[in-house]
């Protein structure tokens, strides 16, 4: 008989945010029309901010 295995999630903290109105309705709409969950949205987002950073701002970080 096979046995249910749980995936493993990567590992997060929680943080709150806060956001303008318009830019979370936004997000929630692209998630939305993705099948995507706001927080996948979130974390694309900024890992592209974060990726596409100015080289002199990249100094300041690990990347």
């Amino acid at each position: 008989m096979n046995k249910l295995k749980i995936p493993v999630n990567h590992s997060g903290i929680t943080k709150t945010l806060r956001l303008p109105e318009d830019m979370v309705d936004n997000i929630q709409e692209l998630a939305n029309k993705k099948n995507l969950s706001f927080n996948r949205v979130v974390i694309s987002l900024l890992e592209f901010g974060l990726e596409n950073l100015d080289e002199k701002d990249k100094e300041f970080i690990n990347i």
